[in-house]
């Protein structure tokens, strides 16, 4: 049997959940965000939980039997910072990330304090790259 994703797509509206963000600069770079998701990936942003926006979706399959359906991109603008979901992680991102400006990562977590602290150009290549990555590994 196997046990769903916690993480599901909900129909709450990104929009309202965007002007809830206390920070007003994170509301700014949240809205900036969300154009650029939907300009790579041309789908709508969707809520995903109560807190990340998703772009896209995939069925995925593992060996053990689990599967289930997640967002190809997303983020979080989170109290802390702004977490950007790039799923194919960053083993193979190591040049643009020294370009990037002032972040951190984690698993497939790019982790930054505000859109002004990073390139912008180097953002959009390193989700651009994690994007084609996706469609190659769960194709539509």
């Amino acid at each position: 049997m196997s046990k769903a994703n916690k993480t599901q797509e909900t129909s709450e509206d990104v929009f309202q959940f965007i002007e809830f963000v206390e920070n007003e600069q994170k509301r700014i770079d949240s809205l900036k965000i969300i154009e650029l998701m939907s300009d790579l990936t041309g789908a709508k942003p969707k809520m995903w939980g109560p807190s990340i926006i998703g772009f896209g979706n995939y069925h995925y399959k593992y060996a053990s039997g689990r599967e289930g359906d997640f967002f190809r991109i997303g983020f979080s603008p989170r109290k802390q910072n702004i977490s950007l979901y790039i799923m194919s992680g960053f083993s193979h991102y190591e040049e643009l990330l020294k370009k990037l400006g002032k972040h951190k990562t984690g698993k497939s977590c790019l982790y930054i304090n505000r859109l002004d602290d990073i390139s912008e150009a180097v953002l959009v290549e390193i989700m651009s790259r994690s994007l084609d990555y996706m469609r190659l590994k769960y194709p539509d």
